[in-house]
Order: C-alpha cells, then sequence, then structure tokens
C-alpha cells in the first residue's frame, strides 16, 4: 500500500467547536465597557471642549461632538498676552526636569551609601531619615517660607528647584532597596582595578540601576509638573507662574467668563510632556516596579 493510499485513508479534521461565552464572561465584558466608557468621559469631554468655540461652549445641551473645531483655541494661548501661557511651559520644564536632576543626584548618592556601608548606627540613621516621610508639607512650609525669603529667593523657580537637592525620603528608600540586590563581586572587582568610590558609583551602581532610576525619574517628574502649592506660596509674578498656577488664573477676574475652552486646551497640552516619557521609558518603568533582582 503506497503512501497515497495511506493518507486517503486518514480522517478528516474535525471541525473546530466555536467556543461560547457564558453569561458570567457576557456580563464581566458588558461591566469592563461600562467602566472604560466612565473613565474616558473625562478625557473626550477635555478633548472636545477643547475644540470648541465660546458659543458652541455654552450651548445648551451640550454637544459631545463640535460643530466647527476651533483649532485656534490651541494657538491663542500661544498669543493671548493675558495668559503667557508658553512662558509658564518653559517654566515647569525648567523645575521638572531640575528636580528629577536634582532628585535623582542626591537621592541615589545618599541611597548608595546605605546600601553598601554597614557601619553602627547606620541602620538607625536610616529610620532617620524614613521617618522624615512621616512630615506633611504643611508642617514644614512656614519654616521653610520664611528661609528662602530670608536669602531673598521669593518670587522665583529656585525655591522650587533647590529642595530637590537634598534628596527625597521616599526615592532614597526605593533605590536603596535595590542597590542592596547588586552583588558584592562587582566592587571588589572594581576595586581591584583602582576605581575610586565614586566611580563604583558612578560606573557600576547607575547604569546597572537604569529602571531603578527611569521609575523614580518618572515619579519625581510628575510630582513636580503638577505641584500647585509650592509655586502658589512662592511665585507672585505671571512671568514666573507654572502651568498649574497658570492654568488657574485663567480663572481670574481678567476674563469676563472662565474659558473653559482654553482650559482643556491647556490641560491636553500640559499632559503631552508625561505621556511622552511614559511612552519613552514604559519598558524601564514596568521593569522598575517589578524588579526583584538583576538579570
Amino acid at each position: 500500500m503506497n503512501a497515497t493510499a495511506i493518507a486517503d485513508k486518514e480522517p478528516a479534521p474535525m471541525p473546530r467547536k466555536r467556543r461560547r461565552l457564558s453569561w458570567g464572561a457576557l456580563l464581566g465584558f458588558a461591566l469592563l465597557l461600562v467602566v472604560t466608557v466612565a473613565m474616558l468621559s473625562p478625557l473626550w469631554f477635555m478633548v472636545s471642549t477643547s475644540l470648541k468655540t465660546t458659543k458652541e461652549m455654552l450651548a445648551f445641551p451640550p454637544t459631545f461632538i463640535p460643530e466647527t473645531f476651533a483649532w485656534s483655541n490651541f494657538a491663542e494661548l500661544f498669543t493671548n498676552s493675558d495668559i503667557k501661557f508658553g512662558q509658564q511651559y518653559g517654566n515647569s520644564l525648567i523645575v521638572a526636569v531640575s528636580s528629577v536632576i536634582g532628585t535623582v543626584l542626591s537621592s541615589s548618592l545618599v541611597a548608595f551609601g546605605f546600601a553598601r556601608y554597614r557601619t553602627r548606627g547606620s541602620g538607625l540613621l536610616f529610620m532617620l531619615v524614613l521617618s522624615t516621610m512621616m512630615l506633611p508639607y504643611p508642617a514644614i512650609m512656614i519654616p521653610q517660607f520664611l528661609l528662602f525669603t530670608k536669602i531673598g529667593l521669593h518670587d522665583s523657580l529656585l525655591p522650587l528647584i533647590l529642595p530637590n537637592f537634598f534628596g527625597s525620603a521616599y526615592i532614597i528608600f526605593l533605590l536603596k532597596q535595590f542597590f542592596s540586590t547588586l552583588p558584592n563581586e562587582l566592587y571588589d572587582a572594581g576595586r581591584i582595578d583602582g576605581s575610586s568610590e565614586f566611580r563604583l558609583f558612578w560606573n557600576i551602581t547607575l547604569p546597572l540601576a537604569g529602571p531603578a532610576l527611569a521609575t523614580v525619574s518618572i515619579f519625581t517628574f510628575i510630582w513636580s509638573w503638577n505641584d500647585l502649592l509650592a509655586p502658589v506660596l512662592y511665585l507672585d509674578s505671571q512671568e514666573n507662574f507654572t502651568l498649574p498656577i497658570g492654568m488657574a488664573a485663567m480663572m481670574s477676574s481678567k476674563f469676563r467668563l472662565a474659558p473653559w475652552n482654553l482650559l482643556m486646551a491647556a490641560a491636553i497640552l500640559s499632559s503631552l510632556p508625561i505621556i511622552a516619557l511614559f511612552a519613552v521609558a514604559q519598558r524601564r518603568f514596568v521593569e522598575g516596579i517589578v524588579l526583584t533582582g538583576i538579570k
């Protein structure tokens, strides 16, 4: 019997049965759909309102899709002299980027010391550093305000930047936990090659801590970018406003009516740096969150 005959006698494959969804799965899918729509509704409202004219913005009942797409709202943010959105955008970028640099450098150096050097009292000192997380910002707000006012830094961006160069207890804790997982053999090899302690930190620890550094950088950028209390406390001139206080000022008496379409356009533009940062560092961010060791 040849191969053709054998192949002819093989049974035909059974048709694949369609998998039927249970009522529980359908109910779960419907629930997820409702929750998704509810969560995306504010985003749709923001985008829709940002593209409406002032007349359509006040129309009742409101329209879900703008009849006329007013792209000029985004241009008006940069051309309206009463808003100064472009300058405020630049101020926020300066503060956020400087805060990330200061926090990462100072906190990583302190965390490296706590992770690699164990001496008498180091555990107690680490606990004292962590205890500062229990202090809410309003508890140190007035002394810090008096300090920066006495040295003449009021109404400038420096009071928003300089505290970040003295480290953050939360960031120190995160980085210390990661640095403790690095094997001592790496540092022993570096010392044999004649590396100094700072070079061990700069050339060995930081390159291996990419996921952890990406995580704390994103956290710090978001905290600084969205901060409203500190700018309200220190900034008086509109030229020095950051985006949160600048957007709040758009609802002041300078405008006859609160420009909600401009506010929504400003909200979209202000969210772009955070979206871009997360998109670029997403893999590192997720890896840093779930990381429990080294590769």
